[in-house]
């Protein structure tokens, strides 16, 4: 998992009916009511190829944009530095959906001031529909949706559209999971010690699990509640290894069931309980309840 940087959005937007008195319980605002929020994307590797899933917001943003998101950006070349690769080497960049924030970074400044691909030799993964939709300019997303971070990325023959769930094969499958936008895609990875899975804006932080936590940004926020009621019982179920990109506290968590709602478990306490189980194990008693799974592969 690679770290893009952070923004800070509105905390009222992104609890939706919520009432502040129990958001800010969660999430605390600063003076103009926003929330701290960060930018992950997950590298993923198989021998074969480079997969990077989601670009972040890149760093094509001006005094006046940096202020209203509290933006604090890092460039997607820096981040791949810290994982010892360059922007060529990425072979194909998974897009979640098309939202600012996920897809900036996909677009970068040539040197000579224009636009060109972040990732010269990526092909660029969307769905038929989120691209359309991006494209619609209605009054309701168009701020979530910059043109720039896109179009040259199809101008350049580098987008591959897909309708509906597919399998980018390596045990990357995508799952359409709609309400956030019509078209949202997770994606899930398959592995020899389980799932991992990478529910972008379906469920943005670990604040937002329980289902009627729906972001006010989302389009359609019944058929979010309809995605979460798809896959987080499964991955609470199997153990799956869990991504939440919007949030700075908690990335990465698994799922555990309390009085019959759903909570994160922090892999930090996933470590602990591995920890414990070792210890049992030498003493010739352990509860295979107790047992994470492995992270990644």
């Amino acid at each position: 998992m690679l770290d893009t940087g952070t923004l800070w959005l509105d905390g009222g937007a992104m609890f939706g009916v919520v009432p502040r008195t129990l958001w800010e319980k969660e999430r605390r605002p600063d003076d103009r009511n926003r929330i701290l929020l960060g930018m992950h994307v997950l590298l993923l590797e198989d021998g074969r190829r480079r997969v990077l899933v989601d670009a972040g917001a890149g760093v094509r943003w001006d005094a006046k944009e940096r202020d209203r998101y509290r933006l604090e950006p890092r460039d997607p070349a820096a981040c791949l530095a810290d994982a010892g690769l360059r922007p060529d080497q990425i072979d194909v960049v998974v897009h979640t959906h098309l939202h600012f924030d996920h897809a900036g970074g996909s677009v970068g400044r040539a040197a000579g001031g224009g636009l060109e691909p972040a990732f010269p030799n990526a092909r660029h993964v969307v769905q038929r529909g989120e691209l359309a939709f991006a494209r619609s300019g209605n009054e309701r997303t168009r701020a979530s949706y910059r043109p720039d971070d896109f179009e040259p990325l199809a101008s350049a023959g580098m987008l591959q559209l897909l309708d509906g769930d597919a399998d980018l094969g390596g045990g990357l499958a995508l799952r359409v999971a709609p309400g956030h936008t019509p078209h949202m895609q997770v994606p899930v990875i398959a592995t020899g010690e389980g799932k991992v899975a990478f529910l972008a804006d379906l469920v943005p932080t670990t604040s937002h699990l329980p289902y009627p936590y729906v972001m006010g940004y989302d389009v359609e926020p019944l058929r979010t509640i309809e995605s979460r009621k798809r896959i987080l019982p499964e991955a609470a179920r199997d153990g799956w290894i869990l991504v939440f990109q919007h949030d700075v506290e908690t990335p990465v968590a698994t799922l555990r069931v309390a009085e019959g709602r759903l909570g994160a478990q922090p892999l930090g306490d996933l470590a602990a309980g591995e920890a414990s189980a070792r210890a049992a194990e030498r003493k010739g008693s352990v509860d295979p309840g107790t047992l994470p799974r492995e992270v990644f592969p």
